[in-house]
């Protein structure tokens, strides 16, 4: 590694009277570093980071590199800093400080889970589910984000279902952190404490009640380096099935939500048939089907809450 950020420091394509180094050279060798620290996309992280440095997009980096454009010293710098930080896997987004997610951007970094593609799968389910009860019952939809995060799903919501009321629940104060600079000016209500005691003023409204809960067995190790970097609070489920903050997240989802309301819930590939059977086991829930991923695995449960009562 010493020797590759030498390379970087001393690129030989450096112009000696202006001191300016060409976006390609820095751009080769960013990837070169990246490629040989593993990282799945090496040019587009490269990219993507002379995007962040020179406040442009990708494609106007791309440009830019085939006309020749140099980097002032200060800009060389910033690009190579960033580069071997996200050698050391540090996540794309927390370099750049900003992630995408459906329609919407979202502010991103140290301390917060980092929003995967899947889950996108799982917010546009909760949006479908509020646009088909604001279609039938032509009344606003009330939607209920549980362990929210970065704000992701709720941020999303928001913006694809006009109108919604949409409320979102963090327990871990450094997430809300980043939950409210995403969701306050989106109009959603970002409540701080535990998703087990959570709104109670809410109870037998919500239409849709969707989350990402932490899901993941204890003692398993995600594969994927920076995903290592996500903060264990959003990672682990509890116990060995990871299956005792999803628990507590069907139950609240039971509370929350009106007869007919839509639950949807993200959850490991291996816990689609544990999810069921729990949602299955006091009839408050029905119309329970198990979603895939785009990689065709088990990732997201809905059901329906039935007109049952909860038992105290």
């Amino acid at each position: 590694m010493a020797d590759t950020v030498t390379d970087l420091q001393t690129d030989p394509v450096t112009d000696r009277q202006t001191d300016t180094v060409t976006l390609e050279s820095l751009l080769r060798s960013s990837t070169e570093l990246l490629t040989a620290a593993g990282v799945d996309s090496p040019r587009a992280d490269a990219e993507l980071l002379a995007a962040h440095v020179l406040g442009a997009s990708r494609g106007e980096v791309a440009a830019w590199a085939i006309a020749g454009r140099r980097l002032d010293p200060l800009q060389s710098v910033d690009l190579r800093r960033l580069s071997i930080s996200r050698a050391t896997r540090t996540p794309l987004q927390y370099l750049t400080g900003t992630t995408t997610f459906r329609t919407v951007e979202l502010q991103v970094g140290h301390g917060v889970f980092l929003p995967r593609p899947e889950t996108e799968l799982v917010a546009g389910a909760a949006i479908d589910a509020a646009r088909a009860a604001q279609s039938r019952t032509e009344v606003d939809p009330l939607v209920v984000d549980l362990c929210t995060g970065s704000g992701a799903i709720a941020a999303a919501v928001a913006t694809e279902v006009p109108g919604a009321t949409v409320h979102a629940v963090e327990a871990d104060p450094e997430a809300a952190w980043w939950a409210a600079a995403n969701l306050e000016p989106r109009g959603v209500a970002l409540h701080v404490g535990d998703a087990a005691t959570a709104l109670p003023d809410l109870d037998g409204r919500a239409d849709v009640v969707v989350s990402n809960p932490p899901y993941v067995p204890d003692g398993r190790i995600p594969a994927q380096a920076e995903a290592r970097r996500d903060p264990g609070l959003a990672l682990y489920g509890g116990g060995a099935d990871g299956m005792r903050v999803p628990t507590v997240v069907a139950a609240t989802a039971a509370r929350l939500l009106r007869p007919g309301g839509t639950l949807v819930m993200e959850h490991d590939d291996t816990q689609g048939e544990l999810v069921a059977a729990l949602l299955r086991r006091d009839g408050l829930f029905n119309g329970i089907r198990t979603q895939e991923d785009l990689n065709g695995r088990p990732r997201y449960t809905i059901a329906a809450r039935t007109d049952g009562t909860m038992a105290r």
